[in-house]
Formats: C-alpha cells, structure tokens, sequence
C-alpha cells in the first residue's frame, strides 16, 4: 500500500452488493446455504482464513461465547499468516470486502478477521 490506509468492510453474503471495485472473499468454510457461486462474484475462497470447524462449532455463533473465540480465532489466525499476508498482496490497491453468512454481524469470524487484517503491515504487502 501507498501510505494510505487500507479500506476493509465486511457484509453477509444474502445481502452482498451487486457490484463495486472491491476485492471480495469469501471468509467462511463453509458455502452459505441457498447462494449461487456466480452471485458473490467472488476474487477469493479464502476457507483457510476462516475458523477451524472445531472452533467453528463450538461457537456455535453464541454471544456468550464471543470474547472466548475472539481469542481463539486470533491465536489461529496468527498461525496462519502467510495466507492473510497473501490475501493483502492478491488485494493490491483494491478495498477489501470480505463476505460471511453467519446471522449475527456483530460476532462472526469476519469481524475478527478484519480486525486481524487491519493490524497486518508487513514491507513487503
């Protein structure tokens, strides 16, 4: 990046935008039920950026559980950083969006994963 920070936003895929100059990926393991792949128009599938399916389930996407998988997800997400620093440089310039299907839009993995993305600032992204 140029200096400038960069943008990521996050949707739910049922109500994903038509079309926009963002780089839009997919962050569940999952495809969400009853969506057409050629609707997302995606760029990425990034399933290893998504939570394992053992912390996936035990989530469960139950509020109550939230702080506790913020930290998990994160703990697997820094194991994993060449993916995230991957999806950075297959971005380039372009906003990010990324696309989940989970109900609740304040605690799912995407909000976590923005969150870790937004901190990521190698040299060479």
């Amino acid at each position: 990046m140029s200096g400038k920070e960069r943008t990521i936003e996050i949707t739910r895929a049922y109500v994903c935008p038509e079309s926009d100059n963002a780089y839009r990926v997919l962050v569940d393991r999952l495809w969400p039920r009853g969506v057409k792949k050629e609707s997302l128009k995606l760029d990425q599938w990034a399933k290893r950026l998504a939570p394992s399916d053992k912390l996936r389930k035990w989530f469960a996407h139950d509020p109550e559980k939230w702080a506790e998988f913020r930290k998990l997800f994160l703990k697997e997400l820094s194991g994993n950083k060449d993916e995230a620093y991957e999806l950075l440089r297959a971005a380039g310039d372009k906003a990010i969006l990324l696309i989940y299907a989970a109900k609740d839009e304040e605690h799912n993995n995407a909000v976590v994963l923005k969150e870790y993305l937004g901190r990521l600032s190698p040299p060479d992204v």
